[in-house]
């Protein structure tokens, strides 16, 4: 999937995100989206890096330790 596929991918939830709103106000959408985003992101390249989280790290262009904290975080490590 390309750059822009991603992209356009985002903003359709985003506006449906608006959608679903019916006119109330948004609060904390960055906050929302980029947590949204992470949790499947990390889970997904984990896997695919079979659980090596060097791997993982690199592929992702984060430190090791900044991925170890993402997943306690998410709740993705113990």
């Amino acid at each position: 999937m390309s750059k822009k596929a991603i992209d356009e991918c985002l903003r359709a939830s985003v506006e449906q995100y608006f959608r679903d709103l019916r006119g109330a106000e948004p609060n904390g959408l960055h906050e929302l989206f980029l947590g949204a985003a992470e949790k499947p992101l990390l889970d997904v390249v984990l896997r695919h890096a079979e659980g090596n989280q060097s791997k993982a790290a690199e592929w992702l262009g984060i430190n090791r330790n900044t991925l170890r904290r993402k997943l306690l975080d998410h709740k993705l490590m113990k």
